[in-house]
């Protein structure tokens, strides 16, 4: 009976409760619920998509997914722990299963897009049936192209997307939860006056009293993917906005140019090539956009290689929190970048992309 099902979904046993409890009094038994409820695809599973996994399965999601869509190298394992090469026979199913056992853990080694062929014996691209199940999918080391394509997909279906990567010190994550994301936002609740009091206009002002909240409803809308990496710096809008904009993203425009060029990312055993790449790109990239090269200065090339474990662990905390947050529909989501520069050590979140 599918009705029996859904009821016992919704229900939390005690075991459940006293793992949760914490979480449950932050964010409420219903935010918990719909966590429980949730289903989530997690692509890519180096560095950062193993440590999105960690938060996600001791967050209380249940259903997730970590899709394998490529070919993991010996470098690759080094920084994560749910890696299938462990060292010490330890698979990557048993790691994230000790993490929480209570989470239905699914894991995949495939491609994203499966090649399928038609009626005409042409070739034609068909992607995975991911859509219907999941509530949210979040993509790592994936090509701009894939990036831009599935987002467009999960907008078309109402499903919330993330995505993230990092490059050596350097990581970003974005979100597209769609034109109307609703949650609701703890605040201070406002205290009117006793009409009978009558102590001059101030007295009746309304008051914030901290101790006292309320849950107050509210409502986001999201760009996409697409429309925030093509932002028109010839605009007015934007020209006024390029002084506070983060070179972290114009730096993420330039990795994402190297990662499509290249198929692959930058790597220390190719260093000097690389750099002298990662430069000739970020001349093309800027140029095109009609900005000047200093908004990426050539030390870059410094800083983004390999991916740091440090940075993976930054970012894969506010990664985990914002794909939680959405589940949950708790709490102001990041809208809709955040850049965070692990030699600095300083995070910033910024909207671009909206017209």
């Amino acid at each position: 009976n599918s009705k029996m099902v859904e009821k016992e979904e919704t229900l939390i046993s005690e075991e459940e409760a006293a793992q949760y409890d914490r979480q449950i009094r932050l964010w409420g038994l219903d935010a918990q619920k719909r966590l429980r409820a949730s289903r989530v695809l997690l692509v890519g599973m180096r560095g950062l998509g193993a440590e999105v996994a960690k938060n996600l399965i001791l967050a209380g999601v249940k259903g997730l997914t970590m899709l394998d869509h490529e070919q993991l190298t010996l470098e690759h394992c080094k920084f994560q722990r749910c890696s299938p090469t462990q060292g010490e026979g330890e698979s990557s199913h048993n790691a994230a299963v000790k993490t929480n056992p209570r989470a239905a853990l699914c894991f995949l080694s495939a491609p994203l897009f499966e090649l399928e062929s038609a009626q005409n014996s042409k070739l034609k691209t068909k992607p995975l049936i991911f859509t219907v199940n999941y509530t949210n999918v979040c993509l790592t080391c994936c090509p701009r192209d894939l990036l831009v394509r599935v987002d467009q997909i999960c907008t078309k279906n109402n499903v919330k997307f993330f995505s993230g990567d990092v490059f050596g010190y350097h990581g970003y994550m974005f979100s597209n939860l769609g034109p109307e994301h609703h949650y609701v936002e703890e605040k201070p609740k406002v205290v009117k006056p006793a009409e009978e009091v009558d102590d001059g206009p101030e007295a009746k002002k309304p008051k914030i009293d901290p101790s006292k909240t309320a849950m107050v409803k509210k409502t986001a809308s999201f760009c996409s993917l697409k429309e925030a990496l093509e932002v028109d710096w010839t605009s007015e809008k934007a020209k006024a906005a390029l002084k506070r904009t983060p070179a972290d993203y114009f730096l993420l425009q330039v990795l994402l140019k190297f990662r499509t060029d290249k198929g692959r990312d930058p790597h220390p055993e190719s260093f000097a090539d690389d750099s002298q790449l990662l430069l000739q790109i970020r001349d093309d990239v800027l140029d095109s956009l009609g900005l000047g090269t200093e908004l990426v200065p050539d030390e870059f090339v410094s800083y983004c290689f390999s991916e740091m474990s440090p940075v993976c662990a930054v970012l894969g905390g506010v990664l985990g929190q914002e794909i939680v947050k959405a589940l949950s529909q708790r709490d102001a989501p990041h809208k809709n970048f955040f850049f965070f520069d692990g030699w600095k050590g300083t995070g910033v979140v910024d909207c671009l992309g909206e017209k």
